[in-house]
């Protein structure tokens, strides 16, 4: 495409709607639809208004095949449909809004941006679970790993804040919302991460367990009866933080209560913690050290008291986080005087980085 290329990216959760149209990374106007359900009325009036050269579509889950940015055709349009129950939230709905473009607007190339990509190339020995190899062959099960667009966007961007080289060094991303997840990246390659088969593994989250013993899950289906649908939605719904501290698992309610000496508050957030810091030691022990940590997502960009937690835990690796810049920081370095890991905060932008991949995809096999 000659002249610059504005992309319409579709971001589809699992009852809303993001749109955004971008020329090169100027943001020219987005949309935001709280209740969507599928309905073409958003995207079609939100084309008629502005147009656009591509439409680039987030989706959770590419499986083995999607592991690039890909154009729709009906074959990969079919192929992402049949992986909805294993992301069975998100995928129905991303589908929609591919349906939606691709007849609305026929003639603009749409482009699936996974979440899952950013993970396709894992160590064998970090993707594979030690199960029978025939299940794992019979029914691809493998490490898939998520919030791949919000990785790939945080790394780049928190590389150029610190001033180094994106494809060079050990990096820690921490993609911290009400999912949450962290990648670690060497030399630009994401080689281990938090996230398994399905989003539910990794990190306690705001409703959802993390991770948990298998053998608990067998036992209370097995010896006390109840329901494995009961104790699946029970992890991912009801569990992390708001198991712990009721309400809805939403942080800034825990840290008041914790402030204001609620004791259950206090341990939920104690568990959080602990689970962040657990974690964040696993990546770096595969990583062999740290360069760059990166915080990113709504709680990485909005709770200094996470990210000073996070950065006073990793102090044996060379982290060190500035107080004052910790304070007040939405993007930007955080690191201390004399850290030799830097330490940043990257405003959160899937926007870009759909765009970024849509244009690349459309480049290459347009």
């Amino acid at each position: 495409m000659a002249g610059p290329v504005r992309v319409l990216t579709v971001n589809a959760g699992s009852s809303s709607l993001k749109l955004a149209l971008l020329d090169g990374d100027e943001l020219v106007d987005d949309r935001h639809v709280e209740r969507w359900g599928g309905e073409p009325e958003p995207i079609e009036e939100f084309l008629d208004e502005h147009g656009a050269d591509i439409i680039g579509h987030r989706v959770v889950h590419g499986g083995d095949h999607i592991t690039e940015a890909a154009i729709v055709d009906d074959e990969v349009q079919d192929y992402l449909e049949s992986l909805t129950d294993l992301a069975p939230l998100h995928q129905p709905r991303a589908i929609d809004g591919i349906r939606v473009a691709r007849r609305i607007a026929p003639r603009v190339p749409s482009v699936v941006c996974v979440d899952t990509a950013f993970h396709a190339r894992l160590p064998t020995a970090a993707a594979i679970y030690a199960l029978p190899r025939e299940w794992n062959e019979r029914y691809s099960l493998r490490r898939y790993g998520f919030h791949g667009l919000s990785h790939s966007y945080a790394v780049r961007r928190g590389a150029e804040l610190a001033g180094l080289d994106p494809g060079r060094g050990k990096v820690l991303s921490c993609h911290l919302g009400a999912g949450a997840s962290m990648a670690a990246v060497l030399n630009g390659r994401c080689v281990d991460t938090t996230m398994g088969f399905t989003p539910e593994e990794g990190l306690v989250m705001n409703t959802r367990s993390g991770s948990v013993d298998p053998g608990l899950i067998g036992w209370l289906i097995d010896s006390r009866g109840l329901a494995p649908k009961e104790v699946f939605e029970t992890l991912a719904r009801r569990s992390g933080i708001a198991g712990l501290a009721g309400g809805n698992g939403d942080l800034r309610d825990v840290l008041d209560a914790r402030e204001n000496g609620d004791h259950d508050a206090a341990t939920a957030f104690d568990v959080y913690r602990h689970s962040l810091v657990r974690h964040a030691g696993a990546m770096l022990a595969v990583l062999g050290g740290l360069d760059l940590l990166v915080f990113t997502g709504g709680i990485g960009e909005h709770q200094p008291p996470v990210r000073a937690a996070v950065g006073s835990a990793l102090v044996f690796a060379g982290a060190a986080i500035d107080p004052a810049h910790n304070i007040h920081a939405t993007e930007g370095e955080i690191s201390a005087a004399g850290a030799t890991a830097r330490s940043v905060v990257v405003r959160a932008r899937e926007d870009l980085e759909i765009a970024r991949q849509s244009r690349v995809a459309v480049a290459v096999h347009g």
